[in-house]
């Protein structure tokens, strides 16, 4: 063989296995120059999406806790707070000042009067404006202040005219009455006062009325006559002792405003239905059984419905597994 034939065949041979050795070349594992570092980095934690964008922060003044409702006036019940106060000083002064001259057409007791109001409704506006503007007032607060005020007067009323029967005194006690309710309520319940509280004060005195109804007629038609002054009296002053009952109740019992509303309205119920079925079937209202009955029957409803009354039981939660955990009753009484 000659030479040239020797050399083409060593470069046919050649160009065969070139890609072959690139090829292993190419898969063969490379080592990094760097050294390797036997010792951990810190990692940044992780996280599970993007962060919550931060609460906004409160707009304005802050009074015991809240954003004031205005330059002037600080909460939302403080509108009917003053206008509350102011109206019932005026009256308050036109009445007093009335009673005291005989509501007489005269010069004096026409400025008297006149007098009376007007200063009435200045002390109560000046004294509810400052009130206010310090301290929050909230709409329950504004709304049952009204209430207690009217339960103060009764009550205070009623207590004087069992010990006199000077009318321009037994005025001046209803007064002071309804401002001691009004300003009781804003001074212990607070400008925060819950709506659960109020209602039930305002239920306290509701059925401390209807209550003391109830056993004077059956006294009454037990045949013990009862005066007509013994009846006003224990109706003006019973409210007041239910509405004091159940604002000391509030500091041990919180029931919800529906669990209130709802004893009121069956106990209002089953005592009215019970009152005039019993009087239609005996024969008349002049006799003691149905102020018996219907006493009870308010009482048992208004009881069985405040405790055995079960709302976690109307709002059923699906099963979400292969068993259900049972969920525990709550109780508001105990």
């Amino acid at each position: 063989m000659s030479s040239l034939t020797r050399w083409l065949s060593l470069a046919v041979v050649l160009l065969l296995t070139a890609p072959g050795a690139a090829r292993a070349q190419s898969d063969a594992p490379t080592q990094s120059s760097a050294p390797v570092s036997l010792r951990t980095e810190p990692q940044a934690p992780l996280t599970e999406g993007p962060e919550a964008p931060a609460a906004p922060e409160p707009n304005g003044a802050i009074l015991d806790g809240q954003v004031r409702h205005g330059a002037f006036l600080s909460g939302p019940g403080s509108l009917t707070f003053i206008l509350h106060h102011s109206l019932m000083g005026a009256l308050g002064g036109f009445f007093t000042q009335g009673f005291a001259h005989g509501f007489s057409f005269e010069r004096s007791s026409r400025e008297a009067m006149l007098a009376g109001t007007l200063i009435g409704a200045g002390l109560g506006f000046g004294t509810s404006a400052w009130w206010q503007f310090n301290n929050w007032v909230d709409k329950p607060m504004g709304y049952f202040g009204i209430g207690n005020a009217v339960i103060g007067g009764m009550f205070l009323g009623g207590f004087m005219d069992m010990l006199t029967r000077d009318t321009s005194l037994l005025t001046w006690s209803a007064f002071l009455g309804a401002e001691l309710g009004a300003w009781l309520t804003a001074v212990l319940a607070g400008g925060q006062m819950a709506l659960n509280d109020g209602l039930m004060v305002a239920s306290g005195g509701g059925w401390g009325l209807a209550s003391a109804a109830l056993l004077m007629a059956i006294v009454h038609f037990s045949g013990t006559k009862i005066s007509g002054k013994t009846w006003v009296d224990t109706l003006l002053i019973a409210p007041g002792l239910g509405a004091t009952a159940l604002a000391l109740a509030t500091m041990k019992y919180s029931p919800t405003p529906s669990q209130i509303l709802r004893a009121d309205i069956f106990g209002a119920g089953v005592g009215a239905v019970v009152l005039v079925l019993s009087a239609l079937v005996l024969g008349g209202f002049d006799q003691p059984t149905p102020y018996v009955l219907a006493f009870l029957g308010s009482a048992g409803a208004i009881t069985t419905v405040s405790l055995l009354w079960e709302e976690a039981a109307e709002r059923p939660v699906r099963a979400t597994g292969p068993t259900l955990r049972s969920k525990a009753y709550r109780n508001d009484w105990w």
